[in-house]
């Protein structure tokens, strides 16, 4: 665990890389790769008690399955699911489950479990499902969360010696910002 030897953390770097640069190129096929990802991501973390990462890997794993059929049927009339952005009411009603989630959970694995850095694993994780369900919507504020949820992320697994796992997060921030700058310019004319 933690070495730059590691099979299954090192095939979740490569299939990780792959799902998102296929996400900001908007392909079908970051779906399946994903799927993938977070089944191997979810060994890796629990290995390394992170354990609310590994709730989030079996959550992730639904939420691609579900963007992969939403992106697959867009609806009426629609060839493709088009980028939009997220309304007001919304957003503020995101950020509170968010807030409310992250010290839940942060809570519970800090008095409950062995869990390492259970404030701050709890807070990605609750960033990183908000940002996931408004991905599998293509509503572009997803990668804003995103760029936020990296960086912090790869102070963690610093922390806890995941060093590929790191620099796959560095690298993530690094496609965020390129996803939120290439959806932007998809978003339909208003």
């Amino acid at each position: 665990m933690g070495s730059w030897l590691d099979p299954l953390e090192a095939a979740g770097v490569v299939t990780g890389v792959l799902g998102v640069w296929l996400t900001v190129r908007q392909s079908l096929w970051c779906w399946p790769v994903s799927l993938l990802n977070v089944s191997l991501y979810a060994i890796v973390f629990f290995r390394a008690r992170l354990y609310a990462d590994v709730g989030l890997q079996a959550v992730f794993f639904v939420l691609c399955a579900l963007g992969w059929w939403r992106w697959l049927h867009p609806g009426p009339a629609r060839e493709e699911l088009p980028v939009s952005r997220i309304a007001a009411r919304e957003g503020t009603t995101l950020v509170a489950i968010g807030l409310v989630a992250a010290l839940g959970m942060g809570h519970f694995f800090a008095t409950q479990t062995n869990a390492a850095l259970p404030y701050w694993d709890s807070a990605t994780v609750a960033m990183s499902l908000v940002a996931q369900w408004l991905l599998t919507r293509k509503i572009l504020e997803n990668w804003h969360i995103w760029i936020v949820a990296d960086v912090l992320m790869v102070g963690i697994y610093l922390a806890k010696s995941l060093t590929p796992t790191a620099g796959l997060y560095a690298l993530y921030t690094l496609l965020a910002i390129q996803g939120l700058r290439e959806w932007r310019r998809s978003l339909p004319a208003a």
